[in-house]
């Protein structure tokens, strides 16, 4: 006799944290008949955050599986990538059609595409699973109960803190600089020479790259939209990383200090580095960056994402360098990959197995793709033989062929 798998029955799911991640899976589970809840651990909205986003195809099949219609607006185009010498001079052009959009205007358009409860405010301190539900403890004690937990609470996952407490984040050896710029504030020749580009520099031990994304209100229209920039800058975890994560009252911020403390004579060398080691276009970028900010990079890949009731999802799973440019569409792999699942198994905890086995390895994947992209910063704190093997796989060509271009995982 044959037997068939019966489709989960939707129930009720609570997802811890709201950002992108956590959007994508509200949406898809809620299109597929959940009754789902957000719980978003910082007390207000996560609207006004500009970071560059690059576009792959794989983001554009899980928005419509989200029900997110795309149009011209999600995101500024470019043809074009370009590298420049540190004088300012091409050295390199490649023909290459991609859309950069930013973390604002992704976050608005699955914010307005969700209509399910989103609860702001909601520090979870603990989530257990047991074969009838799962449970979600916040901090002011209260208990909330439910079919499934979707962890999407970032890189500082506190789900994952307490399933797999052996499982911490890796210094990878380097920092990531990042800012934006109005459009209206580049002089003509840089607006001319990198705006409407994706554009890299590749002084000796540095890297940076930057492009166009939407502006004040995700404006797209010419004149009003912003420059993004990302700068990696090899740094010692002995002693310049802590020193950098020192705000000016001698507090100390572990994995990332927020940019309005960032030190006024940090903040100052930066831009004296930028001036003597970047190309005059990229040098000016960074100088008008009303409000930079820096990232420690780190690596991080779990052994499995489901537990019973309970899944990882996004970076609170795997965290892979931002040089592969997969972050966003590696939590909406997830998501897509994870209501694909629950639609085919009998059960939750079926349907989260069957996730697992295909996104665990699909993770490791992407995380060791991100560290061969990244091998060239992380060589910079080496030996002079080390440097001098990773400066020959670092050509112009090679760096524009390979950084934040789509591939499957």
């Amino acid at each position: 006799m044959t037997t068939t798998t019966r489709p989960t029955t939707p129930g009720r799911a609570i997802v811890v944290g709201g950002s992108l991640g956590g959007l994508f899976a509200a949406n898809m589970l809620a299109r597929d008949g959940w009754d789902v809840e957000v719980f978003e651990r910082t007390p207000e909205a996560l609207t006004g955050r500009g970071a560059g986003i690059v576009t792959h195809p794989e983001l554009f099949e899980a928005l419509a599986a989200a029900g997110i219609t795309v149009d011209d607006s999600i995101g500024v185009q470019v043809d074009a990538r370009v590298t420049l010498s540190r004088d300012g001079a091409l050295l390199s052009s490649r023909q290459l059609p991609q859309t950069l959009t930013a973390w604002g205007k992704m976050y608005d358009v699955l914010r307005r595409g969700y209509h399910g409860g989103y609860r702001t405010g909601a520090v979870v301190a603990r989530v257990d699973s047991d074969a009838a539900r799962a449970t979600v403890t916040l901090q002011d004690g209260t208990q909330h109960h439910a079919d499934m937990v979707i962890a999407a609470d970032g890189f500082r996952s506190c789900v994952r803190a307490q399933l797999l407490p052996e499982v911490g984040l890796q210094y990878a050896g380097y920092i990531a600089w990042r800012g934006l710029v109005e459009e209206a504030r580049l002089s003509p020749r840089t607006h001319a020479d990198i705006f409407d580009k994706f554009a890299f520099c590749l002084p000796p031990r540095e890297q940076i790259l930057g492009y166009p994304v939407a502006g004040e209100g995700n404006s797209v229209v010419p004149g009003q939209r912003r420059y993004n920039f990302v700068w990696y800058r090899a740094t010692r975890e002995a002693d310049q990383l802590p020193d950098l994560l020192t705000d000016a009252t001698g507090i100390h911020w572990a994995h990332g200090i927020p940019p309005g403390l960032i030190r006024r004579d940090v903040l100052a060398d930066m831009e004296d580095a930028a001036t003597a080691l970047l190309a005059p276009q990229f040098a000016e970028v960074v100088a008008c960056a009303a409000q930079p900010l820096f990232q420690p990079i780190y690596d991080l890949a779990v052994p499995r994402m489901a537990f019973g009731r309970v899944a990882l999802l996004g970076d609170a799973a795997f965290v892979a360098r931002p040089h592969c440019g997969m972050g966003v569409t590696k939590a909406a792999g997830d998501a897509l990959a994870l209501v694909h699942a629950l639609r085919e198994a009998g059960t939750v905890a079926d349907g989260l197995a069957v996730y697992d086995a295909a996104r665990v390895p699909s993770g490791h994947a992407i995380v060791e793709h991100a560290r061969h992209l990244g091998a060239y910063m992380q060589a910079q704190l080496k030996s002079d033989t080390d440097r001098e093997m990773a400066e020959r796989y670092r050509t112009p060509e090679a760096v524009m062929r390979e950084t934040a271009i789509s591939r499957r995982f």
